[in-house]
């Protein structure tokens, strides 16, 4: 085994939104540093990074320098162009974890959907999307709705539209301009997920996550999700023939439905960490950020082992104009024993932005999960934003 030493290396981050932020603090007690790359001066990560380069995410020549200033590069956002770190790679010597390869793969939801698929990972009927005759097919085909996608630049929801009629197939194409796709949708018993990390000659996987969400986007997770130990380990599983498919190590969030059948089909994949793994930061041994540290610098992975049953609740912009960021109102929050309030460092607050999120873990291992949930809304609807 390579002998590790701290001070460490250094990893360079494409991306320096929240995630950066907590990968950097992850890294930090590891003696490893790290360096962004974001065009928001001042982002989000730039406080607890070692320094921020001010550039867009395909910007060759800074993204270049971001090698030359690190031992391994990685991204925090699918926004990363990898034509251009392969590139880089091969330039500077510096490898990139995951392979630019996976993010090819990630791009287009069509791609990623065909290539899973070839692989045996069970996923919902879909096909691709032409021209508004090709919805009014999946809706004969699947039945109504059906789920339209937007194949690349969607995220947090966005680019998905239901479609619940024939008569709506022209509007929902023209929402989506773009390249599309369209999915059977799933009745699902629960969406759930599952934090899985490739190291350098071993997997390993998190507590399955129950993900509740509105409007598209993710409010709550609970963990371990109120599914049968049967589904959980359907679940696992399917995770980790994922993990066959992807290449490069780090941290991928897998998403899934749990349909009312018990089955376990796939939704998406981001191959970085995710917002329904922020609970491992307090509720796991090791929290998601450290596990992708320790896998792109091909360390050994730490334990994924749930400390205690925990909810983690994001902190959304509220219904309005945009506004300065700025929570008041959080000391429920600050005087509840094992709640603990993540802010992500963002200066504009804008409806449903993720601006921090509240993880509370329960004392003891036998405490019921329905119990932490309504406790941490009742924490999340206390917190109020700053006019």
């Amino acid at each position: 085994m390579t002998t590790l030493r701290t001070p460490g290396p250094t990893i360079g981050v494409v991306g320096g939104g929240q995630l950066g932020r907590m990968l950097a603090e992850a890294a930090a007690p590891l003696g490893v540093e790290v360096l962004v790359l974001d065009p928001t001066p001042d982002c989000p990560a730039s406080p607890v990074a070692r320094d921020q380069i001010v550039a867009a995410f395909d910007d060759e020549a800074a993204i270049h320098d971001l090698a030359t200033r690190a031992d391994v590069l990685t991204f925090e956002i699918e926004l990363a162009d990898q034509n251009v770190l392969d590139r880089v790679s091969e330039e500077t010597g510096t490898p990139v974890h995951p392979d630019p390869a996976t993010l090819e793969t990630i791009h287009d939801k069509l791609v990623q959907k065909r290539e899973l698929e070839a692989a045996g990972i069970p996923v919902p009927p879909f096909r691709a999307v032409e021209d508004a005759d090709d919805i009014r097919a999946a809706i004969d085909d699947y039945g109504a709705p059906v789920m339209l996608k937007a194949r690349t630049g969607g995220y947090d929801g966005r680019g998905n539209v239901p479609v619940e009629s024939k008569a709506d197939a022209e509007d929902a194409l023209e929402s989506v301009a773009g390249p599309a796709m369209v999915e059977s949708f799933v009745d699902f018993e629960r969406e759930v997920s599952v934090i899985a990390v490739k190291g350098d000659d071993e997997v390993a996987t998190f507590p399955i996550g129950e993900n509740i969400h509105e409007d598209e986007i993710l409010r709550e997770t609970v963990v371990p999700a109120r599914s049968s130990e049967a589904v959980t380990e359907r679940a696992h599983a399917v995770a980790r023939d994922v993990l066959d498919v992807m290449d490069g190590r780090g941290v991928y969030g897998i998403e899934l439905f749990e349909t009312i059948e018990g089955e376990i089909l796939l939704n998406e994949i981001a191959p970085r960490p995710h917002n329904s793994g922020h609970w491992t930061i307090e509720g796991a041994q090791t929290s998601q950020f450290e596990q992708h540290v320790r896998a792109v610098l091909g360390w050994p992975l730490g334990s994924t082992t749930l400390r205690s049953p925990t909810v983690m609740t994001n902190l959304l912009g509220d219904v309005g104009e945009e506004r300065p960021a700025q929570l008041s109102d959080i000391d429920d929050i600050l005087e509840t024993p094992a709640a603990s309030l993540h802010w992500y460092g963002k200066r504009d607050a804008r409806p449903l932005r993720k601006l921090g999120h509240v993880t509370l873990s329960a004392a003891d291992e036998d405490a019921a999960v329905e119990d932490l949930l309504e406790t941490a809304r009742e924490l999340e609807s206390a917190v109020t934003f700053r006019s």
